[in-house]
């Protein structure tokens, strides 16, 4: 990791998204083509090239939900129930109510909160087994109130789907699980086959043909975001541990090899004590190659002159994960603007929220921290206003409101209410 003594303020992780080749997006347009003239067919035939598998039948079954049972330990179904349990009670208190005014003219204005009707949930497949993706999209909706909630993701070499991600969705009571992935699996849930029903709005990760499904459907359906790689920034003085920021730094290199590591700190002798303890954590990770070139492409350390600069550094980043390992964490939360979970203190490190605390690790990335939310109840609602005028009202307000369209040079609005008067 490189170490940079900072004095201006100006530092920026953003890298660019990968938006995709033109052949990439080729291939996407043409699965999803396929998709909504073939249906079921080109799921069952994409699903065998792909990954390698011949299904007879896309949704999972009552044997197969039975056998992910047998295969986890009794401990960790729990433990996947108690995570449940926290971050549905963290998301309920994200609700908000319909609410209606009145004013002394008898206005009634209002705002009325409707859950979306069906969303569907991609589940990342692969060597790995995403569960906390299943619990973090899923609550959230269920909390807003969604009746509907369908998961796909794409089968392993056996067409199954891990038993980790079938426990945590029957857990929720989430039938509707069907076997398939990638483009194709996008494209049903936005346009629907004879077996999958579409849907209002997409969720959850996924590889570059994923996200450029997503990016096509988008307008047909609604989609919570494109995101970039994982990104964390440890923000520490002196009173921070070295081989405990190394090892939350390499926390999110594992994940990717575009994966982002950065430590702002106001001590020189940490960084250099951290850096050392990277390399020497990082050579024995399982997954030592991917989380090696996270760190030696998107790793840094800055070294600041003050907190003041160091906190100016954090808001410029803007990161996704931010963890304040300083003497005094909470003392600095207000100067904190832009992250899109800040976690604080020692005992606060950033797996914790990636899986059990309760809130959403579904996070804005890529600097969009500046001006974008964790995922939330509020992303499966949507509102309408309601408007009810009196007839005193009307009679108050009717003249500024067409002289309003008149300026717009729309006739026909303002004679919309001049016709009330005859």
């Amino acid at each position: 990791m490189k170490i940079t003594r900072i004095t201006d303020k100006k530092v920026s992780l953003r890298r660019t998204i990968e938006a995709g080749t033109e052949e990439q997006r080729k291939i996407v347009q043409s699965i999803i083509s396929t998709v909504r003239e073939k249906g079921d067919a080109a799921l069952f035939s994409y699903t065998e090239t792909f990954d390698k598998v011949s299904l007879s039948s896309l949704k999972v079954t009552e044997d197969e939900f039975s056998a992910a049972y047998k295969e986890l330990d009794n401990e960790m179904i729990e433990i996947i129930r108690e995570a449940a349990a926290n971050i549905r009670s963290f998301h309920e208190k994200q609700k908000r109510e319909s609410w209606i005014s009145y004013n002394d003219e008898g206005t009634m204005l209002g705002q009325k909160i409707t859950a979306l009707d069906a969303v569907g949930v991609y589940v990342p497949g692969g060597t790995a087994a995403y569960p906390s993706s299943v619990l973090m999209n899923v609550i959230p909706a269920q909390v807003a109130g969604v009746k509907r909630i369908v998961i796909t993701s794409p089968p392993n070499g056996q067409g199954t789907l891990p038993a980790g991600v079938l426990v945590a969705a029957n857990e929720l009571g989430i039938a509707e699980i069907y076997k398939v992935g990638g483009a194709q699996a996008i494209a049903a849930l936005a346009y629907g086959t004879e077996s999958i029903e579409p849907v209002d709005k997409i969720m959850g990760p996924g590889n570059i043909f994923v996200a450029l499904a997503k990016r096509e459907v988008f307008g047909m359906v609604a989609i919570d975001m494109i995101a970039g790689p994982s990104e964390i920034v440890v923000l520490s003085d002196e009173t921070a541990r070295a081989n405990e920021i190394a090892a939350d730094l390499l926390s999110q290199a594992e994940h990717d090899k575009n994966s982002s590591s950065i430590l702002v700190t106001t001590s020189m002798k940490q960084a250099e004590e951290v850096k050392a303890e990277v390399e020497k954590q990082v050579a024995v990770l399982p997954r030592v190659e991917i989380a090696k070139a996270s760190i030696e492409a998107f790793g840094h350390i800055y070294v600041a002159d003050d907190l003041e600069t160091a906190i100016a550094v954090v808001n410029e980043l803007a990161p996704e994960h931010l963890e304040v390992l300083t003497e005094n964490p909470l003392a600095l939360l207000n100067e904190i603007k832009h992250a899109g979970a800040i976690f604080l203190g020692r005992y606060s490190s950033e797996p914790i929220g990636d899986y059990f605390a309760g809130p959403n690790h579904v996070l804005p990335t890529n600097g969009t921290a500046r001006f974008s939310s964790p995922l939330n109840v509020d992303d499966f609602v949507k509102k309408s206003s309601i408007i009810s005028y009196s007839e005193k009202a009307f009679q108050n307000n009717y003249a500024k409101i067409t002289k309003l369209a008149r300026l717009e040079g729309l006739e026909a609005h303002a004679r919309a209410l001049e016709e009330r008067l005859k």
